[in-house]
């Protein structure tokens, strides 16, 4: 096996089959594993000959840290938290979890602990703060262009694309984007992407729809429908929204999807709650987390080299057809 100074957390890890961060918090008396790990780690400890290096850390703490101020994608990153324990768990070791958006607390955490998973928007300063630190970092949600951090990532230009194919191949030539309020760059990703396919066919058109979210949509489809313009089809960007422009179709005598079609993004939980229940798209939140977990892991393990790219990991999103839209009617309604 070699001399002493080889046998590493990871030469164990491999010997027992358990995880790296298993082996670390038994050696250094933990929470978070079993008895009988325990016993069976610090036996081949023993075994292999492990002294740990002088000045080592005793923490291999990951840190979650989620932006406590963001109550648009809440559902989404309590998928993502779910995803991040359910891999900790398998691979036997513990987690923080935090909320916060305060600078000066990731800037500690990102001191106290290993790496950190950091879900939401943070702002600069924040992100700024930890990053000096030292320790790998991981990002869920968006980077600036080519900003050397690694992320992971949703689909949401090509969701855009894949939902405006979905509607065209149902029939459908007026198409409305209902973006409610601006500013969300996860809803102009799926509006450029939408606005792609519509571009390559002559015979569609895409509409968009901009207001406040808390009672504009009535208004904003009066407005449409006076300019002469009558979707058949709705492409929501997020099911919030969704709900929203189903409620008020319904109202205004609508058959969905017989005379109109609305299609929503997240497949958050108030999607199946609704009649007719919502064709949407799913963001894979539970996946997200397990695998952004894993990246981490592997940064800490191998640190990233002076001039070696950040990574960019996509989890890929799917359509998920419920019963709100369907094939497009011989004649838009004009009601």
């Amino acid at each position: 096996m070699g001399s002493r100074g080889r046998v590493t957390l990871q030469t164990i890890a491999r010997e027992v089959g358990l995880s790296k961060y298993a082996v670390s918090r038994s050696l250094a008396g933990k929470s978070g594993v079993s008895d009988e790990t325990r016993t069976l780690i610090r036996a081949t400890a023993e075994r292999l000959g492990y002294t740990r290096p002088a000045g080592q850390s005793q923490t291999n703490d990951i840190a979650v840290v989620f932006h406590d101020l963001d109550a648009v994608n809440s559902e989404l990153y309590m998928q993502i938290q779910n995803g991040v324990q359910r891999e900790a768990h398998r691979l036997g070791m513990a987690l923080r979890i935090r909320w916060t958006h305060s600078a000066d607390q990731l800037e500690e955490l990102a001191r106290s602990c290993a790496g950190l998973l950091l879900v939401g928007p943070h702002d600069r300063e924040a992100i700024a703060a930890a990053t000096a630190v030292g320790v790998p970092i991981v990002r869920f949600g968006w980077v600036d262009p080519l900003e050397q951090a690694d992320q992971i990532t949703g689909t949401d230009h090509e969701a855009g694309q894949a939902v405006l194919q979905y509607l065209i191949e149902l029939g459908h030539r007026s198409i409305c984007y209902v973006n409610g309020t601006p500013g969300f760059r996860g809803r102009r990703e799926r509006f450029y992407g939408a606005r792609e396919i519509a571009e390559r066919c002559e015979d569609v058109s895409l509409h968009v729809l901009r207001f406040d979210e808390q009672a504009g949509f009535g208004e904003a489809f009066r407005d449409l429908k006076a300019k002469g313009i009558h979707p058949t089809a709705f492409f929501c960007a997020h099911d919030g929204l969704a709900l929203t422009v189903v409620s008020e179709l319904l109202g205004q005598g609508y058959r969905i999807p017989d005379d109109v079609s609305v299609v929503g993004f997240g497949d958050f939980s108030p999607a199946t709650q609704i009649s007719p229940p919502l064709t949407t798209v799913k963001m894979e939140g539970l996946e997200g987390g397990a695998v952004g977990l894993r990246l981490l892991l592997e940064r800490i393990e191998n640190p990233r080299l002076p001039g070696m790219p950040a990574r960019r990991v996509m989890i890929a999103s799917r359509i998920v057809e419920r019963r709100s839209a369907g094939p497009c009617r011989a004649e838009p309604l004009s009601n």
